[in-house]
């Protein structure tokens, strides 16, 4: 990142599928910010937060799944922006515990959700903890952690959130206090709440919602499932011929949220001349599936080739490490969790004999061959790209790390592709080559 650059960080709950309106209320927007230049983007799918809600495994693993290639398919760049599982970064969970330590309970008392659920026990004449557990309790200062762990500037949330971002603050400037020795060890993030982000209607006319159970599907059932959804959308009982009132209509609002200001303009009009309301169901589902039909034929191989998702979410999982192994030591070294002076000169004495730079390789779930290069810190600098031939793999790393690799060139995203016998080994950032080049020499 940048000193021009603003950190934004945004998380997806994986515990459902994607519909319509998550498309145009958060997926499209996402997206499209990511793309400005002074944005550094981080985009997770916030899967410990899932098993707060959800105790059906597959649904959370299919959702996982789901999500990824969602994003994917609606134009995300996952080379521009860092985007990973949330636990597949160690790190999270050990922030978490810290942060855990010094909240203070009666902060958590006041968390929007455990109140909601009090009230509900108590209006049922039960227990007022009954069927609350810890991690609907500490759900704030998970949500801390996965912000604070990148030091996020903004984050863009509902309005229903705007209390746990206002509890990450609280719990920086706590741990600041504590820890920081004078100085920030972390960002206060600020609140993004995007005004003029579409907010569907459902079928029924109300906000669409898996609670309403009045969605439009984004991806899942082709499009005969969008037509079949859109045909249930309620309206009035005016007759084709009879002006309709746009501003009314569930249908133009859907419309309007796929069209450009003059298809608009014109569906609005043909409302008013009459124009009936199957014809304009019609009308809708072409605007929609106009936009969406080619990212489904995206969506769709990537469901039929899970191993694809993965190597993106695992390259992003290392990206994010990059960031966050170097901080974790940081705020270890802050709160004493320190390594003893004796042990820090016999781990010096032995890092300086034997490199300790390590490059593990390993097989994947589909059959594939990757490596990982650690530094001698033991930080993460690069995942491989996946090979069928380990022996292969083990030839271009070797000749990798005899190499000089003083003139390769970044692309215009800033990575380097470090190639040997005409083929990528792996992708690197610019600004790690020099740690590459040192950790490949001491192998």
């Amino acid at each position: 990142m940048t000193t021009d650059q603003r950190r934004v960080l945004t998380g997806i709950t994986t515990s459902g599928t994607p519909h319509l309106g998550n498309y145009a209320g958060a997926i499209r927007p996402a997206i499209h910010s990511s793309t400005e230049p002074n944005v550094d983007a981080f985009f997770f799918l916030a899967d410990f937060h899932a098993l707060i809600k959800c105790a059906d495994p597959a649904r959370v693993a299919q959702s996982r799944m789901e999500i990824a290639a969602t994003w994917i398919a609606a134009g995300l760049d996952t080379e521009r922006v860092t985007f990973y599982r949330q636990s597949d970064v160690p790190e999270i969970p050990e922030l978490c515990w810290m942060l855990t330590c010094v909240t203070a309970k009666g902060l958590m008392n006041r968390a929007h959700a455990y109140k909601a659920s009090v009230d509900a026990n108590l209006a049922k004449a039960v227990d007022p903890d009954d069927g609350v557990t810890m991690g609907l309790f500490s759900y704030p200062v998970l949500m801390a952690a996965d912000i604070l762990m990148f030091n996020a500037h903004r984050v863009p949330v509902g309005r229903d959130q705007i209390q746990h971002l206002e509890m990450t603050r609280d719990i920086a400037q706590r741990f600041n206090h504590l820890y920081g020795g004078g100085q920030d060890l972390f960002v206060l993030p600020e609140v993004q709440i995007d005004e003029d982000v579409a907010t569907l209607p459902g079928l029924d006319g109300r906000k669409m919602s898996k609670s309403y159970n009045n969605t439009i599907p984004l991806f899942e059932g082709g499009a005969k499932a969008l037509k079949s959804a859109v045909a249930q959308i309620v309206t009035d009982s005016r007759l084709p011929g009879e002006p309709k009132d746009a501003e009314s209509s569930h249908l133009y609002t859907l419309y309007r949220a796929f069209a450009s200001h003059q298809q608009a303009a014109e569906f609005r009009q043909s409302l008013a001349d009459g124009l009936g309301w199957g014809d304009a169901k019609h009308a809708l589902c072409a605007c929609i599936e106009a936009q969406i039909g080619p990212m489904r034929d995206t969506y769709a191989d990537l469901m039929a080739h899970p191993a694809r998702i993965e190597d993106i979410l695992q390259a992003g999982a290392a990206k994010a490490r990059q960031t966050a192994v170097p901080f974790m030591n940081q705020l270890r070294e802050a709160v004493g969790l320190r390594q003893m002076a004796s042990a820090a000169k016999s781990t010096t004495a032995k890092s300086a004999k034997s490199g300790q730079a390590r490059l593990v390789s390993f097989r994947q779930d589909d059959g594939q061959f990757r490596q990982r290069l650690f530094a001698a810190d033991g930080t993460e600098l690069l995942l491989t790209e996946a090979f069928s031939d380990p022996k292969l793999l083990n030839q271009l790393s070797r000749q990798l790390a005899q190499a000089d690799l003083s003139d390769v060139q970044a692309d215009a995203q800033g990575q380097i592709s470090l190639q040997a016998q005409g083929q990528c080994w792996a992708r690197c950032p610019a600004d790690l080559l020099a740690q590459v080049r040192q950790a490949l020499s001491q192998i």
